[in-house]
């Protein structure tokens, strides 16, 4: 579906507290264009939970449960199962949950839920920090990439939380990226027909965390899909589908470009830059990403 073509309905109201270029608010208004009004959120503490408030009272247009850091999944099971006992079918329960209350504190609950099957949709908008709290390292944050918490640089890699979900043998898992709203559209509502668990994670680059201007979100999402930082993929009942820029990266069409040339744009990678560029540092990154898409290749080819 072209963009000029997705619904005109807006469940992301005007008037939230969102930052300027927020990566969170762009993703969730596509996702609740796909889902619909027919929809119940469960949002754990992050980013969204400060966002979601003022005009007048919410900014966003549907029922939404606050929840506890390490309880969404848990909550979402229980909304669904409470609407099973009413016999509503066809309400879209979802998780809109950061990546700290994904990778880190929510993962025991949700590999809970996925493992009894239960149905509904996970969503995890990544910006690899605990942006809302003070920009500190989770689970997902970049080797290398400044924290409050990593002053000098992380030193160590970020989970393959795409590898763990994969593993609980759900029947959809998704990648998406917030500068491909297409590819997201159609992947949450492909996901809202199937039964069972399903998990999106979606990448959502943040101008304050990442230390970029704030008119470049788009630029970095790409960026990072081109280089070949980010995949993006449909993993359906076995089966490994990459889509878009990635595909091409997969069969060997598309050259992805250094890493180097996303590094360079984020001031939480400058230290690698200044005084002096660090080419070890950067290398092993350019490495870990090369490493990475020899074992999609030899996993799923």
């Amino acid at each position: 579906m072209a963009l000029k073509d997705l619904p005109k309905e807006e469940y992301v109201l005007p008037g939230s507290a969102a930052c300027p270029g927020c990566p969170a608010t762009i993703g969730l208004r596509i996702v609740l264009k796909a889902l619909g009004k027919d929809t119940i959120l469960v949002v754990p503490a992050c980013c969204t939970a400060v966002i979601e408030s003022w005009y007048p009272s919410s900014s966003f247009n549907v029922p939404l449960l606050n929840i506890a850091f390490a309880a969404s999944a848990a909550a979402a099971s229980g909304i669904t199962s409470a609407l099973k006992k009413q016999g509503k079918k066809n309400i879209n329960v979802v998780v809109w949950a950061g990546d700290g209350g994904t990778y880190d504190i929510g993962i025991q609950a949700m590999s809970g839920a996925f493992e009894r099957e239960t149905d509904f949709i996970y969503i995890c908008y990544n910006n690899q920090i605990y942006s809302n709290t003070g920009i500190q390292r989770s689970g997902a944050t970049p080797y290398g990439a400044w924290t409050t918490t990593t002053v000098g640089g992380k030193r160590e890699f970020q989970k393959d939380m795409g590898a763990i979900v994969r593993a609980h043998n759900i029947p959809y898992v998704a990648t998406a990226c917030i500068s491909y709203p297409e590819d997201l559209y159609r992947k949450v509502s492909k996901a809202k027909e199937i039964r069972g668990s399903k998990y999106i994670e979606i990448l959502a680059p943040c101008p304050p965390g990442w230390r970029f201007s704030m008119d470049r979100t788009i630029e970095m999402g790409r960026l990072a899909v081109e280089t070949g930082v980010w995949p993006l993929y449909e993993y359906e009942n076995g089966k490994m589908t990459f889509n878009g820029i990635s595909k091409a990266i997969f069969e060997g069409k598309f050259k992805r470009k250094p890493v180097e040339e996303w590094l360079k744009l984020q001031g939480r990678f400058a230290h690698l830059f200044k005084p002096k560029k660090d080419e070890e540092r950067i290398k092993k990154f350019q490495r870990h990403v090369d490493e990475m898409w020899e074992k999609f290749r030899k996993e799923f080819s």
